[in-house]
């Protein structure tokens, strides 16, 4: 049984910092490209970030690009979100993602495989 499980989420005051992780577990995830998405209350699920199965290569959505970060431990299985200076508008349930594409494919997120349950992140202002 696949599963990925996000973690990190919470309160937080805009400006700070934090960062997701998302384990995954149930088969082995070193060929997948692994990210996230965000989905905001009364929106569409957004693409946030992934990384290539090496570790090598990542991109961002050009919207948080200058705050976020992605990358991965192959060894834990695990891929995290580092977010910077966050914002009000950041507000919003973290999906981890998993899949074998990597690349614009993800700009879709019906194209993706398997999902987490979300954590939420939530910035006041």
């Amino acid at each position: 049984q696949v599963q990925l499980v996000e973690s990190g989420g919470g309160l937080v005051q805009a400006g700070d910092s934090l960062r997701l992780s998302c384990a995954a577990s149930g088969r082995t995830f070193s060929r997948y490209g692994l990210g996230w998405f965000r989905q905001a209350p009364g929106k569409e699920r957004e693409f946030v970030a992934a990384v290539h199965w090496s570790g090598g290569s990542t991109f961002v959505a050009d919207s948080v690009k200058a705050r976020f970060t992605a990358s991965r431990d192959n060894a834990k299985n695990t891929v995290y979100l580092r977010m910077n200076s966050l914002k009000p508008e950041d507000t919003a349930v973290y999906y981890c993602a998993a899949d074998l594409t990597y690349g614009s494919s993800w700009y879709n997120y019906k194209a993706i495989e398997y999902w987490g349950k979300g954590t939420l992140v939530t910035v006041s202002s």
